[in-house]
């Protein structure tokens, strides 16, 4: 094999490329979060679940075309449980009146069912449950943040954090572009999506961390490139398996998770671009060196590997 076939792939290469497209993407994101916003799924503007019991498995298509005709706008019909047992979430707060007029529009099709629970949110509670949710998302990005910081050094700490946080930002963009229900569902997949991007910059992170120490020759974008190409095939294997799951979930998983399998598979492909430029180039913009690295000798270690590496006083007598 000739040195050119030897030679890694310069990541690093396309590393101001990178950084002008993940620019672009975190800024057209953050525009359409302040014009469109997130389409709010119930669980944080409140409303009425109804819960329905029907005889025989309905189509769910059809059961959503009966509400819209009997006037109902913004609502989300799936199956709980089993495919006979149907949930109706509304936008329309009301009491028991409201549960059973749905009940009632619903046996107006020919169905046989009966109402099994109904259950109503308001909008207080929804508006606690969306502070509190980016309260913890706030909470995990410092905790990591503290976490590389402490493990590693403090420049990977933010070279972790940053990383995050585009991947966080690009998945709300992409849901305020397309205006897909936003619900508590899709808050796990974020912080999932947090907890796989991490493992991801770690392993790369940690990879950095040996070569500085190991490799005496190259600047700082020769051992991160280095690095890199080291863990892409691990990365690649990993991130490929995850989305064989992903997508299976999405297109037999049913209509209530398509929307957590959807983020889901938008933040592994972004954490894994993330993890290789995102990390690496902040890595390089903050100057990492392996002065950062380099553990100090302990004191009297030099005087303690002498003495060790002196023959004992009765071998001499020999």
């Amino acid at each position: 094999m000739s040195e050119a076939e030897k030679k890694p792939i310069d990541f690093m290469g396309f590393r101001k490329i990178a950084s002008v497209l993940s620019i672009a993407l975190v800024v057209i994101a953050i525009a359409l979060l302040a014009t469109r916003g997130l389409n709010l799924g119930l669980d944080f503007t409140g409303g009425t679940s109804v819960e329905v019991e029907y005889q025989e498995a309905p189509p769910l298509d059809d059961v959503r075309e009966t509400l819209e005709e009997a006037g109902y706008e913004k609502f989300v019909v799936q199956n709980f449980g089993s495919d006979t047992t149907v949930l109706v979430r509304l936008a329309e707060t009301g009491n028991d009146e409201l549960a059973t007029e749905v009940t009632e529009a619903l046996k107006a099709s020919g169905e046989e069912l009966e109402l099994v629970s109904s259950e109503f949110v308001g909008s207080q509670v929804g508006e606690e449950l969306k502070e509190d949710s980016g309260l913890g998302m706030l909470i995990a990005l410092a905790v990591v943040l503290i976490y590389v910081g402490m493990r590693f050094q403090f420049k990977f700490g933010i070279a972790s954090v940053v990383p995050l946080a585009h991947d966080v930002i690009i998945v709300l963009g992409v849901f305020s572009l397309f205006q897909w229900t936003f619900d508590l569902s899709v808050l796990a997949a974020l912080l999932a999506v947090i907890g796989y991007s991490l493992n991801d910059t770690i392993v790369v992170a940690d990879r950095i961390r040996e070569n500085f120490r190991k490799m005496r020759e190259g600047d700082s974008q020769h051992v991160i490139n280095e690095s890199v190409h080291q863990t892409i095939g691990r990365t690649i294997n990993t991130s490929g398996t995850t989305l064989v799951v992903l997508l299976a979930l999405y297109f037999f998983g049913g209509e209530a998770i398509n929307n957590f399998a959807v983020a889901l598979i938008i933040g592994v492909v972004v954490g894994t671009y993330s993890s290789i430029y995102v990390a690496a180039n902040m890595l390089i913009a903050l100057g990492v060196a392996r002065e950062d690295l380099i553990v100090p000798p302990k004191e009297g270690l030099a005087g303690q590997e002498q003495e060790e590496e002196q023959p004992p006083e009765w071998l001499n007598r020999m």
